[in-house]
């Protein structure tokens, strides 16, 4: 956390252009092809068509990305819904969700075939690779109630994101939190072996995956700003999910060290999740009902206390799409 507050406040770099809205921006967790739409939004000239000169940090995990944004230290990031829900619901931080960046939850616990874990039971007594605080985590509990498992029989092991897919390839955990889209990232470390993928979203269907979260502070002085920035990085989510051919080449120029193959294929496999079978609404589209249904869920599943949190609390309607 400290690594980021001082990329994002660091001194030197370029200044931003005459009357041009400096941001900093947060991804959700490291640069891998998932987060890719930001860069894909600033090669294309979406943010400098809004007036913004946009400087891109990788963050280490939904509850850090959220602190970080509270604190000022950026205006925007990307962090998981229920997370954010969550983590609000317990710290009443200033931050506000404006977009969902999927429609429904990305989060998982990733495996490998011949590990013992094919299904949700299986994960009672073995041990779970992934950053404190990251999505994964401060979600299992709603899943591990949804499988009917006991979260306290599976032990998590602090472990930094970049090593987390060599750190399953090795045998040192049993599994590792992941979104599913990371199943070709993990599968070319593990050099042949099959991932084995349990998703959150098939147990609680109804849940967002990421947001776009803001400053409060942000939304409220700089309406024009923070719109003109939602739309920028909708238009190169919506691009790159028409075009993950061209996202992974994209993605290596701001990032040497990412895999281009790789990045590509996580962006393919992300968009049923942006624009799933049956949805109508505009890419980024966040409704009231189904927030309310979202906190409902996590109090019933002892997530959060009843009448800790309402919808309005943590997301501005008025400026999410529609």
């Amino acid at each position: 956390m400290l690594a980021i507050m001082l990329a994002v406040t660091g001194c030197g770099g370029e200044k931003p252009a005459a009357n041009r809205t400096e941001i900093n921006y947060l991804t959700s967790f490291s640069t891998f092809g998932r987060d890719a739409y930001v860069y894909v939004a600033k090669e294309r000239g979406y943010f400098d068509a809004a007036g913004l000169d946009v400087t891109i940090t990788p963050g280490t995990g939904s509850v850090d990305v959220l602190k970080l944004v509270a604190g000022g230290r950026a205006e925007f990031g990307i962090a998981d819904f229920t997370a954010t829900a969550i983590t609000l619901a317990k710290e009443k931080l200033p931050v506000t969700a404006i977009a969902a960046i999927q429609q429904r939850s990305l989060a998982a616990i990733v495996s490998l075939e011949g590990n013992g874990i094919s299904k949700p039971a299986d994960l009672v007594g073995k041990k779970i690779g992934d950053q404190p605080g990251s999505t994964n985590q401060v979600m299992f509990p709603v899943y591990a109630k949804a499988a009917g498992i006991d979260p306290g029989k599976v032990e998590f092991v602090p472990s930094a994101p970049p090593a987390l897919p060599q750190l399953l390839a090795a045998g040192q955990v049993d599994g590792i939190g992941r979104f599913v889209v990371g199943k070709p990232l993990i599968e070319a470390a593990a050099k042949g072996r099959k991932a084995v993928v349990l998703p959150y979203g098939d147990l609680v269907p109804d849940l967002y995956g990421n947001a776009l979260v803001a400053s409060k502070e942000f939304v409220l002085n700089n309406v024009n700003q923070a719109h003109g920035f939602m739309n920028a990085l909708l238009q190169g989510l919506e691009y790159a999910i028409a075009h993950p051919d061209e996202v992974g080449p994209i993605l290596k120029k701001y990032q040497p060290t990412q895999d281009a193959a790789v990045a590509g294929a996580e962006v393919a496999l992300m968009a049923p999740y942006v624009k799933p079978d049956g949805y109508s609404g505009r890419v980024g589209g966040l409704t009231e009902p189904r927030v309310e249904k979202i906190v409902r869920t996590l109090v019933e599943a002892g997530a959060i206390p009843d009448g800790s949190l309402k919808p309005s609390d943590f997301v501005s309607f008025g400026l999410a799409p529609k």
